[in-house]
């Protein structure tokens, strides 16, 4: 015979016995099955207790409960009573199939942890334990409701924990679960678990808030009556019949307003709002009227979530109206429907059926965005949870496509994630954007209304650089993946012809010379094939010069078999083996991608005299040969130095630094950027240093062809009469003043 499992305390948990009155809406034969799985999971717990001191079946009791009161299918109540006897009880995802059915057994390993496995650190297994639970939710929702019901059970009994559990938990769920809940519109989950987190890292600030928010209470429920009543007695005039209440703000809301805002509790006049609910939609527009005619609104602060729902399909009207002692008050008016979904998300009619049909638009809106956390699933396991928490905005900007379509975008988004969102193709190929039809660069921050046009071109491809400021995941998955295989490419090119040259400078005819020794290199490198050779050549895992002397045949070269005599044969191998990069030199076009470095100490530009360095895993850097860094590296390792030829024609421009002294006057700025336009060259950036004697010092970063297009653009800059002085910056490349 099984317990009767009831906790004690103030969240006291239902027995199975009201558990089953709960969940009167199933059929007899579910609520049977239902039953059979508390047996299966009562004997499994059976001896088992919580830090609490309950007996452990207390626990996915009370999980059940919670999924019950979002109306969760039989298979999703008896996964959440089975979900931790995987995990603590040794039982076998197979007898769960076996005993309820592959569904149920799909839905509890999806919630087990991967504790059998073994992992560096806790943040690679937290990681890992995300990323399985957020591909097992792509497939089924009833996965994360299940794991938000308990970890809500979890957030409620944390009392027993150590203190650093407690606060690592209280975090964990800060910035995962309560996103999540957030931007499935479960919002009651959200608000109690903000509020939960809040007393789990700060104990002491939430006793004391806390107190100061009861002892506030009668001081102001006499008004909160009054403003109820004359809302309600207000609304029938108009014809409308509503049902009004106030209710009280969320103490981590409260909080975090007292910490934005700087401001005492006393000063925090909106800890109430209040809520109006109506039958039609129609009505809520009516009832926002009636309210603004009883109470001035506060300018800016309404908002249209109805004509323009959250991405968690949350709809209600808001608005901020000034009360009648001045302070500000908030009201959300919404029909019936949309208060349930509002409070219950996802959850509230997540039907599973087969039939598409009985999807809504909510549950497309959810389902799209789990699919889209599987495109982060390819990366590195540590990047998921930034991937997951960047995706999880909570706030939205609506932008729209040149046709007038909308695509919703995370606050902080730019045209190179509207990009992505509207095709990857479109996200690699951008070249440029125009906002409401002005041409701004792709980091500029989008807003609400921004009607967005992306022009593309066939041969680009995405710049490092856009990881530094794109907010959406998928635009961050996409980039990366882009730059690693668009990386690898140009790398095999790269070293391809690196090792052709090494291998013609030591007398063989280049890669394709029949006599290379393939097998012996493969032997000693990491590569398996040439394609590996040239990826790790060009990314400076291997040096050209070295793998020639792997590559030469047995005697060193076909040479020295065919027409050299012993004496000339062992002069021969003695410069091979002191041949360095240097000796061969590197031809550099410019079409190297990533693969090619210029040193940001100098600014290394076409016809400059240079040097490249071999950078393991990195690639070439290019140093100017007047550089001091470089004169100093070259002198410790000059094996990974190789001199530098600039190729014709070339397929990049280069950035350079000039200093230009002027007179300080008004206009100055706009003359020298003319002049620079004039010859064609980009300015990347500029910034003006006043000095004493009505003189300043522009330093301006520019882009420019080569040698030949700089002197182009420092003649023309010094014909300005305001200009006093205009050199190409050698400071940190110590080289002389000028070209």
């Amino acid at each position: 015979m099984h317990r009767d499992a009831v906790a004690s305390g103030p969240n006291a948990v239902v027995s199975v016995g009201q558990l089953l009155e709960r969940v009167a809406y199933l059929p007899a034969p579910d609520a049977t099955k239902l039953t059979e799985a508390f047996r299966f999971a009562d004997q499994a717990h059976l001896g088992q207790s919580r830090q609490s001191g309950d007996p452990y079946i207390t626990h996915p009791l009370a999980v059940a409960e919670v999924c019950s009161n979002w109306k969760l299918d039989a298979e999703a109540l008896m996964a959440a009573l089975l979900h931790d006897t995987v995990e603590d009880c040794g039982v076998s995802t197979q007898e769960i199939a076996e005993r309820f059915g592959p569904s149920v057994a799909s839905l509890v390993s999806g919630l087990t942890k991967l504790d059998k496995l073994q992992f560096q650190s806790r943040e690679e297994a937290q990681a890992e334990n995300f990323r399985k639970m957020f591909m097992a939710m792509a497939d089924d929702v009833r996965v994360i409701l299940i794991k938000l019901a308990d970890r809500l059970h979890n957030m409620r009994t944390l009392v027993g924990v150590s203190c650093e559990k407690r606060e690592r938990v209280a975090k964990e769920t800060l910035d995962i679960y309560a996103p999540i809940a957030h931007r499935l519109g479960l919002n009651e989950v959200f608000r109690e678990f903000e509020d939960l987190c809040f007393e789990g890292l700060f104990p002491k600030r939430y006793r004391v808030l806390s107190q100061s928010l009861m002892a506030a209470r009668g001081n102001r429920k006499e008004i909160i009556g009054r403003l109820e009543q004359s809302v309600t007695e207000q609304l029938p005039r108009f014809g409308i019949e509503a049902h009004v209440s106030g209710r009280e703000k969320s103490l981590f809301s409260i909080y975090r307003k007292m910490r934005e805002k700087r401001l005492s509790f006393a000063e925090v006049l909106d800890i109430y709002g209040f809520r109006i609910l109506v039958p039609r939609l129609s009505d809520c527009y009516l009832a926002l009227g009636a309210l603004h005619a009883l109470f001035k609104p506060s300018p800016g602060r309404f908002k249209d979530y109805i004509a323009l729902p959250k991405s968690n399909g949350y709809q209600s009207l808001h608005t901020v109206v000034i009360g009648p002692y001045g302070t500000p008050i908030e009201f959300q008016i919404r029909t019936h429907e949309m208060h349930r979904v509002a409070e219950a998300g996802v959850a509230a009619h997540w039907l599973y059926k087969e039939n598409d049909s009985a999807v809504t638009p909510l549950q497309q809106k959810a389902h799209e965005w789990m699919q889209s956390l599987l495109q982060t699933r390819g990366g590195e396991a540590n990047e998921l949870i930034d991937h997951v928490k960047i995706d999880l905005f909570p706030d939205v900007v609506y932008i729209f496509t040149p046709k007038g379509e909308i695509r919703e975008l995370p606050r902080g988004a730019t045209p190179v994630d509207f990009a992505y969102m509207v095709h990857t193709d479109v996200g690699n190929r951008c070249v440029a954007a125009l906002v409401n039809g002005q041409s701004k660069p792709l980091d500029t921050e989008l807003r609400n209304g921004d009607v967005v046009r992306i022009e593309t071109r066939a041969e680009a491809n995405p710049h490092p650089g856009w990881l530094g400021f794109v907010k959406t995941a998928k635009a961050r998955a996409e980039i990366r993946h882009s730059l690693k295989n668009h990386t690898r490419e140009r790398a095999i090119s790269f070293g391809r012809r690196l090792l052709d040259s090494a291998l013609k400078g030591v007398g063989l005819v280049g890669i394709d010379d029949p006599t290379l020794n393939w097998s012996q290199l493969f032997a000693e490198a990491t590569a398996n094939d040439r394609e590996g050779v040239f990826e790790a050549i060009g990314l400076g895992h291997m040096l050209a010069n070295v793998a020639a002397r792997r590559l030469a045949p047995i005697d060193g070269s076909a040479l020295l078999a065919k027409q050299l005599n012993p004496y000339a044969q062992a002069a021969l191998r003695l410069s091979i083996e002191h041949l360095t990069q240097a000796d061969i030199g590197i031809s550099i076009n410019g079409s190297e991608g990533t693969a090619v470095q210029y040193a940001s100490c100098c600014f290394p530009i076409a016809g400059d005299n240079a040097w490249g360095f071999m950078r393991g895993g990195a690639g070439l850097l290019v140093h100017r040969a007047s550089c001091p860094m470089a004169r100093r590296q070259r002198s410790k390792d000059a094996a990974r130095w190789a001199d530098v030829v600039w190729g014709d024609p070339l397929f990049r421009v280069f950035q350079t630094q000039l200093d230009i002294e002027v007179n300080d006057e008004p206009g100055v700025l706009a003359k020298v950027a003319a002049a620079i336009s004039a010859c064609q060259a980009n300015i990347v950036d500029i910034s003006i240093e006043p000095h004493a004697g009505g003189l300043a010092t522009l330093a301006v970063a520019i882009e420019v062809k080569n040698r030949l297009h700089l002197a182009d653009v420092l003649r023309r800059v010094r014909r300005n009469k305001t200009v006093h002085r205009a050199t190409r910056r050698t400071k940190n490349a110590g080289a002389s003043p000028g070209m």
